[in-house]
């Protein structure tokens, strides 16, 4: 073997997606065998090795007719993950869970469509709780926490975008095996720095995505009145921005100061401020929410 070769060789070698034998390739096969099923939600299981922006790329499928209800598009790893208002989203390759699914609600009042995120935020909880045995609180709008030595982190994000013919692609971004020296901020974390029993992608997907159909089931048949099947009570539940006092900074420089007391039956966050006002807050109207100095 010539130099050469032996340097290609390498990095051929470093390359691989089983260079880091912590982080095991997903099983595309599995995944359809576990998840696709007659009669129930996803319809298909994609898992590519890098792309973009499994959002983009999922809104295009759309778009072009090769994807319907119940698609979900993995990425092992993403290069140009989006977070709300086009923030970066990025991480190592295989550590974590980068995915979107494709819904049509149809039956539902485009109206009650705002639930969907905080829908998809109870549905991973509830599923990170049962395969990673680890408690994850909701920040609203879309932000997944978990508690690493005592404090809040951000372990995940979710995004919504409309699809056309009547569509909706949610994106998931959950941190899973991301460690310590590989934050992209300090106030990151991971399932596996909040101390996860199991950090096997496989069965959290599986789990995840079980929750997601469970409670995208029971809201569909309600026709999106989140109080009616139980949504609106559980997202209060795992809601850690409620009872806090909150800054809610909203474009035009303007800004909302208060305690946050409830979410209405629209999605809304409600801050009772110092003047004895209750003013709602919408997810699309917001651009940052944070803890009031």
């Amino acid at each position: 073997m010539t130099p050469r070769d032996a340097s290609e060789n390498d990095r051929d070698h470093s390359s691989s997606r089983w260079s880091d034998l912590e982080r095991p390739p997903l099983n595309a096969a599995a995944l359809r065998r576990g998840l696709v099923r007659e009669g129930g939600l996803w319809s298909d299981v994609d898992v590519v090795q890098r792309t973009g922006s499994t959002n983009s790329d999922l809104v295009d499928r759309a778009a072009a007719g090769t994807a319907g209800e119940g698609a979900v598009l993995v990425a092992e790893e993403q290069t140009a993950g989006r977070g709300r208002l086009d923030r970066q989203w990025s991480a190592p390759a295989r550590s974590g869970l980068f995915f979107s699914v494709l819904l049509k609600p149809v039956e539902v009042p485009v109206a009650r469509w705002g639930w969907l995120p905080l829908l998809t935020g109870v549905a991973v909880a509830a599923g990170l709780a049962r395969a990673a045995g680890v408690d994850t609180a909701l920040k609203w709008p879309n932000d997944l926490l978990v508690k690493v030595g005592g404090e809040e982190r951000k372990a995940g994000g979710i995004l919504l975008e409309r699809a056309g013919d009547g569509g909706v692609v949610i994106g998931v971004g959950i941190n899973v095996t991301l460690r310590a020296q590989e934050l992209p901020v300090p106030t990151a974390g991971s399932l596996a720095l909040a101390g996860a029993v199991s950090t096997d992608r496989d069965t959290l997907l599986r789990g995840v995505l079980r929750s997601l159909e469970d409670w995208y089931g029971r809201w569909r048949t309600a026709g999106g009145d989140a109080g009616l099947c139980g949504l609106q009570e559980a997202y209060a539940a795992g809601c850690a921005t409620l009872g806090r006092t909150v800054r809610a900074e909203l474009p035009g420089d303007r800004a909302v100061v208060g305690e946050a007391v409830a979410v209405d039956g629209d999605g809304r966050l409600v801050l009772a401020t110092g003047e004895g006002v209750r003013e709602p807050v919408g997810a699309g109207d917001i651009v940052h929410l944070r803890p009031a100095e």
